[in-house]
């Protein structure tokens, strides 16, 4: 062998066992990388369930105040039929008995209602009219909303890193396949494709949000 065929073949070995090297190093490296994708996924995915709970205990609890301001406005409707009543047949004695039975709420509409002239239909037409339950159901309601949309956000955080678990998979296809390969160029390509596919992927988890 001549000193130049020994010093390619040397070379080309010292090549090789870079590459081999390198590979190892990718191997090991996204292998640790699916692993800690795959626990995010996991993690964000019982965030999501725990959220959607959490929403759906604070809309029942809505629905439960929502309901208590209706009966509440029912009230206050059968005892503003008994003023009106009182009204129509002249009895100023019993519509005055009958104001001051008034909810506290419905009062306050009702003093309002009189202030404008009597404008608007009846009191529960004034703004001011909020029976009692009402405005705890909307704030209530408002925040199901709020954990509901939470939810759906922590869905998605899972979905993306589980997503980033394929993407690291065919992170190991490549280098796997390049040590593999017996041609040097298709071998140091395969094994560029998959550092090029990991870098991106390292570019994401690092953008990605971490729940420990």
């Amino acid at each position: 062998m001549t000193e130049d065929g020994g010093s390619a073949g040397t070379r080309t070995g010292r090549l090789e066992r870079v590459r081999e090297v390198v590979a190892v190093v990718m191997l090991s490296l996204t292998a640790i990388l699916t692993a800690w994708c795959g626990f995010q996924a996991s993690k964000w995915s019982g965030q999501m369930s725990i959220q959607f709970s959490a929403a759906s205990s604070v809309r029942i609890h809505s629905i439960d105040l929502a309901s208590e301001a209706r009966d509440v406005q029912a009230v206050d409707l059968a005892i503003y039929t008994q003023w009106i009543q009182a009204r129509a047949s002249g009895d100023e004695d019993l519509a005055d008995y009958v104001s001051a039975r008034f909810t506290p709420e419905f009062a306050v509409a009702f003093e309002d209602w009189q202030d404008h002239g009597e404008e608007l239909r009846s009191p529960f037409a004034e703004p001011s009219y909020v029976p009692e339950g009402r405005a705890e159901a909307a704030a209530a309601s408002d925040e199901a909303s709020q954990k509901f949309a939470a939810a759906l956000e922590s869905n998605q955080r899972g979905d993306n890193y589980q997503l980033l678990t394929v993407l690291f998979a065919l992170v190991l296809f490549f280098v796997a396949v390049s040590e593999r390969n017996r041609v040097a160029w298709a071998g140091w390509f395969l094994l560029g494709a998959g550092i090029l596919v990991a870098s991106v992927g390292i570019v994401l988890v690092a953008t990605f949000p971490v729940l420990v």
